[in-house]
């Protein structure tokens, strides 16, 4: 009879499934509104009065305060209480470039897109100016978080701070965090033109310390960032990346030789809050074919050999794809690979679409819609279009992940439990348990499915069923993309 009432059951599922299609054309509108949601759930600090995820409340509010500096707010970058600001400056970044890129396109959900950028802007200005010659990069020893499993409000945990000064450089970290500065410079330049020269004037002061002072930061702060958010890739795409955006940004000459100087012969067939040299390439291949300016040529060609490694056809490809047709790239957090490439996909594809320019891979002839079509079905599969019928973006589509590895979405919110728990206090109860988490997390999109395109939906199996802010972060500009030109 179980079995009978299963059948009868997933056949309903299927006929929901198609009756929304699903398959046929996801929804990118709302996809996009509930992945700009996420960004609320994943707040520190004092929470607004128009905070929406109401689950969530204030929380870090005395940060920084072990160092006698303000340093509340920001994101916690994943399913943890820490605040490590490598990766959340890489989020603002691409958050960043994708309202600059994308803003036209995004209707009502311009504003949200604004604050969710602000909300980790004013934190990293904190960062860079609470101390003369010191930037803050991160509140929370990580290695006592993650033996924990309790609420944000109700860390008890030590809030160490972590900074990098001329003794302890960290070039990777500073360029990382002006990089965020200078990107959301031009997004405030129109809408509040003081905020934004703050944020320029910053950013400039943050490259010179990452450039006059340099080392990578892993090296400077160990275990408190390794094997967390270690700087693998080194610091130079970071300087590379950071004078991309301050070039932007003021059309500085500085800035121009700078990026000479570091030159841009590093090959790679990935982009990630590690690994920054394909973004680069892409942001500054846009002069190349907007201003038709021959001196960034070299890096319209670096992007070219950066989309034939990614591309399924051609002969120089070096990333693998699900039978189900899903990038795949690593096993840890693989949908993180998946967005920020699909990011450069589609933004490499406008620049080619707006200037009627195509390029080959080897015997492959690549248009901007053979980049489209591509950046389209990695968008798709991550919102249902797969073998399983699943969306990776919880909250979006009849089925999605119930059991994220998330702390605040898996133990009952404050105002059902009151009472406090202690560090370890939710992992028999919660952490454990085969139930869906009690607090729908709205927009996150998890690590994703292992290369078979299969997923469990197991909260303990961080790698693939945790978010992540930059996980999220790349997917807005593409569903942006999709949503602006789609005729619903």
């Amino acid at each position: 009879m179980a079995l009978r009432a299963t059948l009868v059951w997933l056949s309903v599922l299927v006929l929901v499934g198609s009756s929304v299609s699903v398959e046929a054309d996801p929804n990118y509108r709302d996809a996009l509104a509930k992945s700009l949601l996420f960004f609320q759930g994943q707040r520190s600090g004092r929470l607004p009065a128009t905070q929406q995820i109401n689950w969530r409340t204030s929380s870090g509010l005395y940060d920084g305060r072990l160092a006698n500096v303000d340093l509340s707010g920001g994101y916690y970058d994943a399913g943890d209480n820490v605040k490590f600001n490598f990766p959340m400056a890489f989020t603002t970044t691409v958050l960043s470039w994708s309202t600059l890129e994308y803003g036209k396109r995004m209707g009502p959900q311009l504003q949200s897109a604004r604050a969710a950028i602000r909300w980790a802007t004013d934190y990293l200005l904190k960062c860079a100016t609470a101390t003369p010659g010191r930037l803050y990069v991160g509140v929370g020893d990580p290695n006592v978080d993650h033996k924990c499993w309790e609420r944000p409000e109700d860390m008890d945990t030590a809030r160490s701070v972590y900074s990098v000064s001329p003794s302890n450089p960290g070039s990777d970290v500073a360029g990382e965090t002006a990089a965020a500065l200078a990107a959301a410079s031009l997004v405030f330049r129109k809408v509040d033109p003081q905020y934004s020269r703050l944020l320029l004037s910053t950013a400039r002061k943050v490259l010179q310390f990452a450039i006059q002072y340099r080392g990578a930061y892993s090296d400077s702060l160990g275990s408190a960032v390794c094997p967390f958010y270690c700087s693998y890739s080194g610091y130079k795409d970071e300087l590379l990346w950071g004078a991309a955006w301050l070039f932007r940004a003021t059309n500085d000459v500085f800035y121009f030789n700078l990026l000479r100087s570091l030159g841009a012969g590093d090959s790679t067939d990935i982009f990630s809050w590690d690994n920054k040299y394909a973004g680069a390439y892409v942001l500054l291949s846009r002069r190349a074919f907007l201003n038709k300016d021959k001196n960034f040529e070299q890096y319209k060609q670096q992007a070219e050999q950066f989309m034939c490694r990614i591309l399924p056809n051609s002969p120089s490809s070096s990333t693998q794809y699900t039978q189900g047709g899903l990038m795949y790239k690593l096993p840890e957090s693989n949908l993180q690979y998946v967005t920020a490439i699909t990011f450069l996909l589609s933004t490499y594809s406008k620049y080619m679409a707006a200037t009627r320019q195509t390029f080959n891979c080897g015997n492959l002839f690549v248009t901007s819609s053979t980049l489209r079509n591509l950046a389209k079905k990695q968008v798709d599969y991550i919102l249902g279009v797969n073998p399983l019928k699943m969306s990776y973006m919880v909250g979006y589509g009849p089925y999605y992940p119930k059991r994220i590895h998330h702390r605040g979405s898996s133990l009952p919110s404050l105002a059902r439990h009151p009472q406090s728990f202690g560090c370890e206090g939710g992992f028999q109860p919660f952490y454990y348990s085969a139930n869906p988490n009690p607090n729908i997390l709205i927009g996150a999109v998890v690590g994703g499915p292992n290369q078979n395109d299969g997923f469990s939906d197991d909260r303990t199996d961080y790698s693939h069923s945790e978010p992540a802010t930059y996980i999220n972060a790349a997917i807005i500009g593409p569903l942006a993309y999709f949503a602006g030109s789609s005729r619903s």
